[in-house]
């Protein structure tokens, strides 16, 4: 069980906030996570690079010349893949990158990469209310008060998105906002402090330890 202070608006402490996430054990979370890291973005490449060989490049039909008596090397097409506009050898094709994993064990990844994060976590009540029209400067200046300098890569999850918050948040250069139930290693462990609003923490708590 871990607890975590609970911040206002103002950056003052008003509670505690306890949760609870079935995590790997210390002897596997390394490897679990870096799994599904490795994962992630092996999953996220398009695979769409392409070359084409010497049979598929246009021309080279014909042989460029007679194959003794010139005094050149021999040669049977101007595509071979040693000439300038031919073909390439062993060059890349489409391919699927695509890597599996259990449900399972890509839920247990992400809640162990949450909690190893507990020191830079940063929970909030909700302050949707306190925005009365987007507002960016209000809201890095919130974010200041929390304890996470808008310098820093801030990773913002929430319950769901009110318009004035997702307005005010949009345009913070290295803020990520993101949904308690569309979480990601790489971005957990990406930011340098996690903000979290207590109903997304309850989201998160019920959506992943199902």
């Amino acid at each position: 069980m871990v607890e975590s202070v609970v911040k206002n608006w103002q950056g003052e402490q008003i509670g505690q906030q306890t949760f609870e996430l079935r995590v790997a054990k210390e002897t596997t979370a390394a490897h679990i996570v870096h799994r599904a890291l490795v994962r992630q973005q092996t999953n996220a490449r398009q695979g769409t690079a392409s070359t084409k060989t010497r049979a598929e490049v246009r021309g080279g039909g014909r042989k460029p010349w007679r194959q003794k008596g010139t005094g050149r090397a021999r040669a049977g097409s101007i595509r071979s893949p040693l000439w300038r506009g031919g073909g390439v050898i062993f060059g890349p094709k489409p391919r699927d990158f695509d890597l599996k994993m259990n449900r399972k064990e890509r839920r247990l990844a992400l809640r162990t990469a949450f909690v190893s994060r507990v020191d830079d976590l940063i929970v909030v009540e909700e302050f949707s209310n306190e925005l009365s029209r987007p507002k960016t400067k209000d809201l890095v200046a919130a974010f200041t008060r929390w304890g996470a300098e808008p310098e820093s890569k801030i990773l913002l999850i929430l319950s769901d998105f009110p318009e004035n918050v997702y307005l005010s948040a949009r345009n913070i250069e290295n803020l990520k906002l993101i949904a308690a139930d569309q979480l990601n290693v790489y971005d957990l462990l990406h930011a340098d402090k996690i903000v979290i609003t207590t109903s997304a923490l309850d989201k998160l708590q019920e959506v992943y330890n199902g």
